[in-house]
C-alpha cells in the first residue's frame, strides 16, 4: 500500500506512542513526524488496510502535554522486525496543533541553524 502524498518534511523523532486501532491498543515508536503526520514502527503484524483509522496518544520532547489525535494509515512497510506505518492525522484539537507546529517549527529552525 502507498498513498503517500507527503507536501511537508518530515523530522526526526523518537517517541513513545499508543495508537488504538480497531479498539484495541498497540505500543509503537514515532520515528518521524509533521504537522500532517508521523512514521509508526511497531512489532510484526498482519499488515492493516489501506487507510485503516487509529486513534493516537503521544508526547512531544519538550512539550508539556499528551497530544491525543485521529489518524489513518497511509503507506506500509515490513521487514524481519518491525511493521512500519505512515500515518496521515485526520482530526486533532486545535490546542494539540499548536504544540504539534511549533514543536515543528523549532526543530526545523534548530536544524538550519538559526535557534530562534
Amino acid at each position: 500500500m502507498n498513498l503517500d502524498r507527503r507536501f511537508d518534511d518530515r523530522l526526526p523523532i523518537e517517541t513513545l506512542l499508543c495508537a488504538y486501532v480497531q479498539d484495541r491498543p498497540q505500543r509503537g515508536l514515532a520515528v518521524d513526524i509533521s504537522e500532517r503526520g508521523l512514521f509508526l514502527n511497531t512489532l510484526l503484524q498482519d499488515p492493516n488496510p489501506p487507510r485503516t483509522p487509529m486513534g493516537l496518544e503521544f508526547k512531544l520532547p519538550g512539550m508539556p502535554e499528551t497530544i491525543w489525535a485521529a489518524g489513518e494509515t497511509c503507506r506500509d512497510t515490513s521487514d524481519d522486525y518491525f511493521y512500519g506505518m505512515g500515518v496521515r492525522f485526520t482530526a486533532m484539537a486545535s490546542l494539540h496543533q499548536r504544540m504539534l507546529q511549533a514543536y515543528c517549527r523549532r526543530v526545523r529552525r534548530q536544524r538550519s541553524g538559526l535557534w530562534a
